[in-house]
């Protein structure tokens, strides 16, 4: 049991864990400190590879705060995915102002969330990066648990 409890976070392990995202003026992006621990294996898509990296190496017990850089989270903010859309393209009853989030359907028909940056002159500015893309994250995590992989 004692080579379970000083396994460490690496490919073929099940790690069980809280963590915390925080933007850099301390605003809380999101949590589960408060509810039920985050159980992924490690490379199976759940987490972002740059937030995975940030962890390889820890144990249980181990409580570590990072900063992700935007590369490695998130994304660089595009400026091609900025669009100016007609004010006529959206319905009349549709209340548009600055952060709301909209789903449009892309080309292939997949649904797309683009946030409202401005409304001016008849034309809506719609961003379609990431919400977070651009922006550094701090990243707090506290390991619970870490487990071989039963998919391995």
């Amino acid at each position: 049991m004692s080579s379970v409890k000083s396994l460490s976070i690496g490919p073929g392990t099940d790690v069980t864990l809280h963590f915390s995202l925080t933007l850099p003026d301390g605003n809380l992006v999101d949590s589960n400190f408060d509810k039920d621990p985050a159980t992924f294996t490690v490379g199976d898509g759940k987490l972002l590879e740059g937030f995975e990296k940030a962890i390889l190496g820890l144990k249980a017990g181990d409580e570590q705060s990072f900063i992700i850089e935007p590369k490695d989270a998130f994304g660089q903010s595009n400026p091609s995915n900025l669009y100016t859309l007609s004010l006529d393209m959206f319905d009349d009853s549709m209340e548009l102002e600055s952060g709301l989030v909209i789903s449009f359907a892309d080309a292939a028909g997949q649904e797309r969330p683009g946030m409202v940056r401005q409304i001016e002159d008849g034309e809506v500015l719609v961003d379609f990066n990431h919400p977070l893309a651009g922006r550094d994250i701090t990243f707090k995590v506290q390991i619970l648990e870490v487990k071989p992989s039963v998919k391995h």
